[in-house]
Parts: C-alpha cells; sequence; structure tokens
C-alpha cells in the first residue's frame, strides 16, 4: 500500500526533515526549506533467495582496471576541460547564466561528433524541433546522426535513447523534464532529483554519455538541490563578462579529470570560437607607460596564462576609505594592503583602493600577491612599473616574497610573449631560472625590494 506523506527539503543540499526547520542542520543555510508530498511504500520484505543474490563485496585486486573509453569531440578546449574527451557512461552538469552560450557548445559538439559517425540525441523541453534545427544551421552543417527530441517526460526520453542507439545524448534543461510516478511540478526539488537519478541510472546502464543543462541562480550556483552536483560525474561552468566576447569553461568537479583546467572560448556571430593564445586575448588594449598597471602570470590547470592586474589609489571622501577587487579575493586584498602599510612604510589610510584583472578573468592563486603589491605603490607614487616586465610571488605577513609552483613554465611564457624582465622570487632562482635565455630574471626577497625596482 502507498500512503502520502509530506517531507520538507532543503533547496540547497537536499536535507530531508519531517517537518519544516528555520536553519537547515545539513548546510546551515537560512529560510531553505520546501514541502514536497511523497509515496511511501509499506509492508515491502525482502525474500531470502533476494538476500543470496545480492552483490558481495570483492577484493581490490580482483576489480579489472580498463581504461575508460573517450569521444574526442575535436574541440581542443572543451576536451581539455573534460580530461582528454567524453568518458562514455558518464553524466555531465552544464551550467551557466542565460544566454552565455551554454546550448551553442553542446550543438557545436554535435557538429563535430556527427563527422565521426556518432549517433546523437538532443532532447529539448524548453525549444521545439524547429527552434533547434535554426540555430542548428547557424553554427554548421549536421546530418542525420544528430536526432531532435522536443520531449519532457524521462520515460519517452529513455525509449527514445534505446530506439535510437544514441550514443551521446544531450537534455535541455534539467529543469523541464519529469518523471510522471512523481506528483510535484517540473523544477521542483523531488522531480529535478528524481530525473537525475534516472539518467544516471541510462548512462551507466547502457554506456551513453549524458549532457544535462542546468539553469543557474541569482548568486552563480545550479538551480535546485546541491545533491545534484553530486550525483553527477563531472560539473561544468560556463562563465564571461556580457560586455566582453570571451567566455571561460571550468570544471568544479571532474571524477575523469583534473578539477584546475580552464577552456577559453571567444562568442562571435558564428557562434564559439577557441582561443588558442589566452595570453595575448587578455593582454590585448594594455595602456602603455600607465600607473598602477602590471602583468603577471597565473597558472589554470597545465597552462600558464599572461593578465593584466590593475590598480587605482585616489584620495578619498569618506571617513572610512573604500577597498574594491574585481577578479581577485577582497579579504586577500585587505591583507595585501595592510602588509605594504606596516613592511612598506606607505599610508593607504586615506586613499581608495581599487583592484581588478583586466578582462573579467578570475584569479585566485597567492602567486598573484607580487603583482597587487607593485600594482597598488605603483598608482600609489603614480610610477610606472614598466611595459617589459612580468611579476610573480606570493607574499607573506611578514613582507617576504615566497616561492611558487612552475615558475620555470611562467617565466618561459612571459619569454614567449615578449617580455624582457621577469620578477621573482629569490627561493625560486635555480640552475633552470638562469638556462632561460632572452630574459632578465630579477630575484627578490621582500616587498622593498621589489619597490626599489620600480622607483
Amino acid at each position: 500500500m502507498a500512503k502520502d506523506k509530506k517531507i520538507f527539503f532543503c533547496k540547497e543540499c537536499g536535507y530531508e526533515s519531517g517537518k519544516w526547520l528555520g536553519q537547515c542542520p545539513g548546510c546551515n543555510e537560512w529560510n531553505t526549506f520546501v514541502e514536497q508530498e511523497v509515496k511511501v511504500q509499506r509492508g515491502k520484505s525482502t525474500s531470502v533467495g533476494l538476500a543470496a543474490a545480492r552483490p558481495r563485496p570483492t577484493s581490490i585486486k580482483e576489480v579489472s582496471s580498463a581504461q575508460e573509453t573517450r569521444i574526442k569531440t575535436n574541440i581542443g578546449e572543451l576536451d581539455r576541460v573534460l580530461g582528454g574527451g567524453i568518458v562514455k557512461g558518464s553524466l555531465v552538469l552544464v551550467g551557466g547564466a542565460p544566454g552565455i552560450g551554454k546550448s551553442t557548445l553542446l550543438l557545436e559538439m554535435c557538429r563535430n561528433l556527427v563527422k565521426e559517425d556518432t549517433r546523437i540525441l538532443y532532447v529539448s523541453g524548453e525549444e521545439s524541433m524547429s527552434q533547434i534545427k535554426m540555430r542548428g544551421e547557424r553554427l554548421g552543417a549536421y546530418d542525420d546522426r544528430l536526432m531532435l527530441l522536443s520531449d519532457s517526460d524521462i520515460d519517452n526520453i529513455e525509449a527514445s535513447i534505446d530506439e535510437c542507439k544514441a550514443e551521446v545524448v544531450i537534455i535541455d534543461s534539467i529543469q523541464t523534464m519529469e518523471a510522471p510516478g512523481v506528483d510535484s511540478a517540473p523544477g521542483t526539488v523531488t522531480q529535478v532529483r528524481e530525473v537525475t537519478s534516472r539518467l544516471l541510472q541510462i548512462a551507466k546502464s547502457m554506456g551513453v554519455a549524458v549532457f544535462i543543462v542546468g539553469h543557474v541562480t541569482k548568486e552563480g550556483t545550479v538551480a535546485g538541490p546541491r545533491t545534484l552536483e553530486h550525483m553527477v560525474d563531472s560539473v561544468l561552468y560556463f562563465e564571461g563578462d556580457d560586455s566582453a566576447g570571451f567566455r571561460l569553461l571550468r570544471a568544479e568537479k571532474n571524477r575523469f579529470g583534473s578539477t584546475n583546467e580552464i577552456g577559453v572560448f571567444n562568442m562571435t556571430d558564428k557562434g564559439l570560437e577557441e582561443v588558442d593564445n589566452p595570453s595575448q586575448m587578455f593582454l590585448n588594449g594594455r595602456p602603455e607607460e600607465a600607473s598602477g598597471s602590471v602583468v603577471i602570470c597565473t597558472i589554470e590547470g597545465t597552462r600558464a596564462i599572461l593578465v593584466e592586474l590593475q590598480a587605482l589609489c585616489a584620495d578619498s571622501s569618506f571617513n572610512m576609505p573604500r577597498r574594491t577587487a574585481v577578479g581577485l579575493d577582497y579579504n586577500r586584498v585587505n591583507l595585501l594592503i595592510a602588509v605594504l602599510e606596516k613592511r612598506g612604510g606607505i599610508s593607504l589610510s586615506g586613499c581608495d583602493c581599487y583592484v581588478n584583472i583586466a578582462g573579467g578573468m578570475r584569479v585566485s592563486e597567492p602567486s598573484a600577491d607580487l603583482g597587487i603589491i607593485c600594482a597598488i605603490y605603483s598608482s600609489f607614487r603614480d610610477r610606472t612599473v614598466g611595459d617589459d616586465i612580468v611579476i610573480i610571488g606570493e607574499v607573506g605577513l611578514a613582507g617576504e616574497i615566497r616561492g611558487v609552483r612552475s615558475c620555470g613554465q611562467r617565466v618561459r611564457e612571459a619569454v614567449k610573449m615578449g617580455y624582457k624582465r621577469v620578477m621573482i622570487p629569490k627561493s625560486n632562482m635555480s640552475k633552470e631560472m638562469k638556462d632561460i635565455e632572452g630574459v632578465e630574471i630579477i630575484p627578490v626577497a621582500n616587498i622593498r625590494e621589489a619597490m626599489e625596482v620600480i622607483q
């Protein structure tokens, strides 16, 4: 017998409770519980025969470690983020703001895959098949191996996957899909969890690679319960500035590859184009002989990227000066300003400080610390750092410059882009650095030595 029961779910983490709670015990968020009705099966028992047929534990030495089969998309930046290609039987979640290019990227992936005799099923619960075809024709030619389906019923979708013998399935989007046996509207917590669970079973049992598109909230996270991100194999976020043409594809989770890789694309009227040299794109339009402008080198996955870091110090008209950071950690910038005041001997208490990564790039690693220090000092003194220097280094609270990883790779990227001088931590100075030709290496041990180079 089935009995109706009301359960409260947390929209953020999926925590279940028999009553409404103001604060979720799972994620400590407030006012996130929503009510859902579920059917509970009663009187269910397990027979001895079924218990005997249950899966048995197996020694790790007896488990075969077969190499996963990957399908190349022939989009180098996408293959890089996925870890080398699409893994058969994987479930990938693609998130991003509306209009950022999620469907465009997936359609371009379909265009390349059908040329390699890969059977694809594109399922949309938001658009008609004629609308999908119009967008597809704008991006390139397709053939009969790309099948379209406009439906939101997960039972019909599963039957269509089996009928088409599809190898890659795209669900656009997960918030529009529904399972007929669940008594709730599409997009609710219960529906999203049930449909994702069904898609996971389809991917693993049929060996089909499934891509699902997820809407995002105003905070930038995928809408629905956070358990959705735990259920899938990979989570890709598509981000970018509306005022700029480039787009960044990041892997927040990847069971089959690194989570540090990023893919860089440029949005054009013909779709997304790969950016083979991100450093050149991010440095385009850099002002010459401008104070407060420096070039830093960040490592994203296995690649070194040069970006421009800008700082502006202006006399404050407020009792408490403003501090603003764009593309950098706000608290980290405040910490470095305190280090510069204490160890560098300059007073910024009467100045508003604005720090920005030009082009909309986001840098999170500490190797940008020395660049932030030099940019703020350059703007405060109104002295140019120089157009031919790249600054690399982490700054400690005592004002010391600490070593960074992959310093040789960063220096070679600077040489490739035509820079003649590179400021690095003294602890990173080695024979490898001395062997690099065509560049002057400037080792510094503390921020005062770095400030003397600017003077």
